[in-house]
């Protein structure tokens, strides 16, 4: 024995080991990092009797909990963007504001904030994905906690990564710097499926083989993220994956929401960790993980709270409980998930999903000195029964709160004593994050009155400066103009059949941007549609001036790839008012006296508008679109249009 022993005694001691021993009267003796010895009180205390001993009568010593999956620098987004959809709330708002604000100091502040608020739950270790993770690694260390920190990778441009390359290699050297750490487990983090590629996925698990760490990554979170990966790889998530050699790694998945039970079983045979989160999942209505098909064939199930923007907190308390409740209301059994289970998944069961259990998750002979202390002697946890042997899981699970921690240990290090921290300041961090909460706003407001401004958030937009000198007029026989173009002065330079579905975002704002969504459905010779493109094009207020019956259109035009749904689109930009155009459009591009000219036949459907001609061409000079407007009023004329018959309305207008 060593006098640097350590004896917390009087406790019930819970333990979390494979016997599932509880010490009504126990003690726990502690040597530099490593828990020594477990038992009765009475035994120890007379094998033990110099050690520094503290009294813990009354109260329930229990593993650190474990938060198996995060994203802890983001508590500095908690509340930022609430009761959105997955898309739109991670998209349109949080990688926006990830882009412009997050640095290795917002990690850092974030981080030490998070493990602030895990420690005061009874958190001893947790699992980290996020941005600049060598930062978010040394707050955690310094801190005194453990953890798995995921460094990320996508195929796009990230925070801390202007490349896939850079993702790659940045991931390399902070799994080279972190290594054999005491506290810090690095691994590499690519962010999911759906934000990798075929090659990426392979280069993780190969550098995750390499170092012998493990793989973090969300896997099938939403119903949307199964489809696109049945529709685009003719298979679901998992056998993807497994296809790349991820599961070759020690794998961390996260949520695994929309899983089958063959994905399921392929997580258990490679002996892959799962992170459940409810709060998350159920507030950004991703839907209920099958946790027990799971449980029931013995997957590795641990509990996370997911990153604080999208939970709001990091209580694993309240985590434990709504997972133990949700597979009940899921399955309408009240028998599945008990209070013990719950229990283990949040301690032992969670340490092996992070691949950890060797060293924590329980309280065992040679395992660290990760606890907590639980002083539930409190007015909600009151009474108390002795009957059942598993009640003081049901004491912990369903009762039991965040303010019922008093002391929490890490690593054989007091973290929290008497439910003061002892490695952190509150109130520096408190006034640093409400810094970053006025400049995150003030960023946002500017940002939300400008449809351009959100537009190019979203990103991927090109800007053209657009002159266009074009005219329409309504027709009565769009086969007289069919047959004008096959024949001198025109000469048609190429020719294609659209179906066009056009939604109309309009806002109430000073510069008048309009807003169209564009489906382009190629109609082939068959009258087959042979593919199909969609747009975003951000119209700019239209200056207009009259050029011999004609109309220069001069505006600024932003165009990008439409990849969302209307949905997306609608939730993410809340115009003030909404129309559709839908029409069949023939289009040609001829020459004529040496000029050459878009001519659109468009018949309306939606509004049922009839058919209507449309010349037009790109201008750059008033003495150009002088010359142009006088050879559109020629070819209108030879279409048979009248000048009183041209229209300045754009279709959109039609629909008002």
């Amino acid at each position: 024995m060593k006098s640097t022993d350590l004896i917390l005694t009087g406790a019930t001691i819970v333990t979390a080991n494979e016997e599932w021993d509880v010490f009504d009267t126990g003690a726990v003796v502690i040597r530099g990092d490593n828990i020594v010895k477990v038992g009765s009180a009475n035994e120890i205390n007379k094998q033990y009797k110099n050690a520094l001993t503290i009294d813990c009568s009354g109260k329930i010593i229990i593993p650190g909990l474990i938060n198996a999956h995060t994203h802890a620098p983001m508590t500095l987004l908690r509340g930022l963007a609430d009761d959105r959809r997955l898309d739109v709330w991670l998209l349109g708002y949080m990688m926006p504001v990830e882009r412009e604000f997050v640095t290795s100091e917002f990690c850092r502040v974030g981080t030490q904030l998070a493990c602030a608020e895990m420690i005061r739950s009874g958190v001893t270790c947790f699992a980290d994905m996020y941005y600049f993770e060598h930062d978010v690694a040394q707050a955690v260390a310094d801190v005194g906690m453990r953890a798995l920190c995921s460094q990320s990778v996508l195929k796009f441009p990230t925070p801390d990564a202007p490349s896939l390359e850079d993702g790659l290699l940045r991931a390399r050297k902070f799994i080279e710097y972190w290594h054999g750490h005491s506290l810090i487990l690095p691994s590499v983090g690519p962010h999911a499926p759906y934000t990798s590629t075929r090659e990426m996925l392979e280069a993780c698990a190969s550098l995750a083989l390499e170092y012998d760490v493990p793989v973090h990554i969300h896997i099938a979170e939403t119903a949307k993220e199964v489809e696109e990966s049945r529709s685009e790889r003719s298979m679901p998530v998992v056998p993807w994956v497994k296809k790349q050699g991820l599961f070759e790694a020690k794998v961390l998945a996260a949520h695994c929401v929309h899983l089958d039970s063959g994905e399921i079983s392929t997580l258990q045979h490679y002996h892959a960790g799962v992170a459940h989160c409810p709060t998350s999942n159920l507030k950004l209505a991703s839907g209920i993980a099958p946790i027990t098909e799971m449980l029931d064939i013995g997957l590795n199930v641990g509990i996370g709270t997911d990153g604080p923007a999208s939970n709001n907190d990091l209580d694993m308390f309240e985590e434990t409980r709504l997972a133990a409740l949700l597979a009940k209301g899921a399955t309408n059994d009240p028998t599945v998930v008990p209070a013990k289970q719950a229990f283990a998944m949040a301690t032992i069961m969670g340490a092996r999903a992070l691949h950890m259990s060797d060293i924590t998750g329980s309280i065992e002979v040679g395992k660290r000195a990760d606890l907590v202390v639980l002083d539930l002697d409190v007015l909600h946890n009151t009474p108390t029964f002795q009957r059942d042997q598993d009640s003081i899981y049901s004491q912990i699970v369903y009762v039991s709160k965040a303010s019922d921690v008093a002391d929490v240990m890490v690593n054989g290090e007091w973290l929290m004593q008497d439910r003061q921290l002892l490695t952190v300041d509150e109130d520096q961090l408190t006034m640093s994050a409400n810094d970053y909460a006025v400049k995150i706003d003030a960023f946002l407001n500017v940002r939300e009155q400008s449809v351009l401004s959100k537009l190019v958030a979203i990103g991927g937009m090109e800007r053209q400066e657009s002159f266009e000198i074009q005219a329409k007029a309504r027709i009565s026989d769009p086969q007289i103009v069919i047959d004008l173009l096959q024949q001198d002065p025109f000469n048609i330079v190429r020719h294609v059949r659209y179906n066009q579905y056009d939604t109309y975002f309009l806002f109430n704002e000073p510069e008048d941007y309009r807003l169209r969504i564009r489906e382009d459905d190629l109609i082939d010779a068959d009258s087959k549609v042979k593919s199909v493109r969609y747009r975003l094009t951000l119209l700019g207020p239209a200056k207009e001036k009259e050029f011999a019956g004609s109309i220069l259109l001069s505006r600024s035009r932003y165009l990008a790839s439409s990849p969302h749904t209307l949905r997306f689109y609608r939730e993410y930009f809340v115009p003030a008012e909404e129309r559709e155009v839908e029409k069949d459009r023939l289009r040609w591009l001829v020459s004529f006296c040496g000029v050459e000219f878009y001519v659109n036949l468009d018949r309306l459907h939606s509004p049922d508008f009839g058919t209507f001609v449309e010349v037009k061409s790109r201008t750059w000079s008033q003495r150009d679109a002088e010359d142009k407007a006088e050879l559109i009023s020629e070819v209108l004329s030879l279409f048979g249009a009248n000048p009183e018959d041209l229209i300045i309305e754009d279709y959109s207008d039609f629909v008002q």
